[in-house]
């Protein structure tokens, strides 16, 4: 699914591994992220007071402006937010036939959905008492996914320093695949919450983030839809449906309907 045009040759630089090679080893399974439920609660209340105070933004892609999506909102040490950011990108990196994660925005979306609702588990009930659930019961963990987050990207940076010396953002791709790895496969110990089970959040954030409306602080410039040829949530189709060719359209956001 982060195979950006299906196809099965692209890699990113010269790690040799291709996004649907890694994907594909993550066992994720085709279309049922973006389109699940999990979108409906992940794109909640992004506004609530009481999360961890913004520490500024970044630069555009020049470095001329500020960018207003740009501004954190959950993470307040760089440190955490280089890791988070060099994560997703091993999930969905850049290639020819696009952006990756960061060029997408990925990281700053899901700090802002880590600073809502979502973050915060507000719709659930995270009451006692706590006990190991089975697969089919869902999220059973103690920790607010914002905490699970925070300790799963430190966690990740602790087994880099642990294995390799190094701050995990300045590993070589190999290395990092390595150490995500290790967090999929539940060799990594984490408290109140199993590894896999922050990978998986990891793994869905990242492409919730690359396909998800540019309205919530992902797929910049549609860049997401654009690899993949979707336009958007179109109104109608009542001028293109009779046409005999298939017909490229350039995507529109919701926040278009807004303006138009």
């Amino acid at each position: 699914m982060a195979d950006n045009n299906n196809t099965d040759n692209n890699t990113n630089g010269d790690s040799g591994i291709s996004r649907r090679t890694f994907i594909k080893n993550t066992g994720l399974v085709t279309g049922g992220i973006v389109g699940g439920g999990l979108l409906g609660g992940i794109l909640g209340n992004q506004w609530q007071t009481g999360t961890q105070t913004d520490t500024g933004g970044a630069t555009d892609e020049e470095g001329d402006t500020n960018r207003v999506d740009e501004a954190r909102m959950f993470f307040t040490r760089d440190a955490d937010f280089n890791v988070l950011s060099a994560a997703t990108e091993r999930i969905f990196p850049e290639d020819d036939n696009g952006p990756g994660a960061i060029g997408l925005g990925v990281p700053y979306f899901i700090d802002r959905q880590l600073a809502g609702s979502w973050g915060d588990n507000i719709h659930e009930y995270m009451q006692g008492p706590f006990s190991q659930g089975e697969d089919s019961q869902g999220f059973q963990s103690a920790l607010t996914r914002g905490q699970i987050f925070l300790q799963g990207v430190r966690q990740i940076n602790e087994v880099s320093q642990d294995g390799f010396g190094e701050a995990f953002a300045d590993l070589e791709e190999e290395q990092q695949n390595e150490i995500l790895s290790a967090f999929e496969d539940g060799e990594v110990d984490m408290r109140g919450v199993t590894s896999p089970t922050f990978f998986n959040m990891l793994l869905q954030g990242t492409l919730q983030g690359a396909y998800s409306d540019p309205l919530y602080g992902g797929n910049r410039n549609m860049d997401g839809w654009r690899m993949k040829e979707y336009p958007g949530p179109v109104m109608s189709y009542m001028n293109e449906i009779e046409e005999e060719e298939f017909i490229v359209m350039d995507p529109i956001s919701i926040s278009d309907h807004h303006t138009n």
